[in-house]
């Protein structure tokens, strides 16, 4: 009962609801509490000693502790700024590679090889696959005294419209300045806008399980007119012209709008099967659905004169020189250039700006 007791009382507030004490029982307790207060026997003297070595020890373990925090700081100091100079390090090694080594070379540039030009990836100005670094690698295998022929290496779905229209023309005016073969080597896929640029070429070689084809124009987007107006949601489009915004996501297309863009996919349409007859000529043959936009695999091709012969870059090596030799004239990116360009568009995107390419491709979907 007593333990119970004592147990009530401290967890009673000492000033409001404790029992009354005398002065005498006070100090007693106060003392008793107080781990500084003078002990039974400890004079004034010792208990000033005691507290003065207390606050060094105390101070000790402070300066301890910032010690601590500043050999800490100067740790991650000097290892953020060694991954600096090591990032800088590396973009420059990257940099003076890419200016002092040249294409990459199978058998030595100056014995007669293949002048390889790639097209990798989207067709687009902005793009590995543009008409500048395209056209340039063309360039420099036509004009090389050593290259037996220039080889367009294939591997796109296609692409921008205009970019493709560049490389099929400049293809053609070398094409009628000489007597060297431009030759279009696919691999995995030849499409659209890649299509668009072998047709150029004297001779088409396609894998026979590639992709080839896909002659045909595409604009894809959304509607989300009815999305935003269950949302909630006030489209604020200020415009200067009827049809300026027509081809806003968030706005109904009027049929005249329909209309009118269709007739822009059909005049580019046009554009593209023009350029692939004139570039095949009489090989191509004459099935309804050659430009219905449909894509064949190189057997199938073969059968509908989109391409030449069954092959790839190593069969045609072997056939026009007694030894594999390839020299790579596609021009080198420059690091900080693609660095800059993509650093360029994602901050476009994070700011919300519209971008300026062409809505429509010549790509494979």
């Amino acid at each position: 009962m007593t333990d119970k007791r004592n147990e009530h009382d401290a967890d009673l507030d000492p000033w409001t609801q404790g029992p009354e004490l005398s002065r005498d029982e006070a100090k007693a307790r106060r003392q008793a509490s107080d781990p500084g207060a003078v002990s039974p026997g400890e004079d004034a003297e010792t208990l000033r000693e005691r507290q003065r070595l207390e606050q060094m020890a105390m101070m000790g373990r402070w300066i301890d502790g910032v010690l601590v925090e500043q050999r800490r700081s100067r740790r991650w100091k000097l290892f953020f700024r060694f991954l600096f100079a090591a990032l800088v390090a590396a973009s420059l090694s990257v940099t003076l590679y890419g200016l002092l080594s040249g294409p990459a070379a199978v058998g030595g540039a100056d014995a007669p090889h293949l002048g390889v030009v790639k097209v990798e990836g989207v067709i687009e100005a902005e793009g590995t696959a543009s008409a500048e670094r395209i056209n340039a690698g063309l360039r420099r295998a036509w004009e090389s005294e050593a290259s037996e022929a220039v080889v367009l290496h294939i591997n796109s779905p296609g692409g921008s419209p205009v970019q493709s229209q560049r490389i099929f023309d400049e293809v053609m005016r070398l094409r009628s300045e000489g007597d060297k073969p431009i030759i279009a080597v696919i691999e995995d896929i030849g499409a659209s806008g890649a299509y668009y640029i072998a047709a150029g070429a004297d001779e088409i070689i396609a894998a026979p399980a590639s992709l080839v084809g896909s002659i045909g124009v595409i604009y894809s987007s959304f509607g989300f007119q009815e999305a935003i107006d269950q949302l909630g949601v006030e489209r604020r489009v200020y415009t200067a012209g009827d049809n300026k915004a027509f081809l806003d996501p968030f706005s109904e297309v009027a049929p005249q709008q329909r209309e009118f863009w269709q007739s822009v996919l059909d005049s580019t349409h046009e554009q593209f099967i023009a350029a692939v007859r004139e570039g095949r000529g009489e090989r191509l043959g004459d099935d309804d659905a050659l430009f219905s936009g449909l894509v064949w695999s190189g057997e199938q091709a073969l059968e509908l004169g989109l391409v030449d012969s069954l092959g790839s870059l190593d069969t045609l090596a072997r056939e026009r020189l007694s030894e594999r030799r390839l020299h790579d004239y596609t021009p080198r990116l420059d690091p900080f250039e693609r660095l800059s360009r993509q650093f360029g568009r994602v901050t476009m995107e994070w700011l919300g700006l519209p971008r300026v390419d062409s809505p429509v491709r010549y790509q494979l979907r």
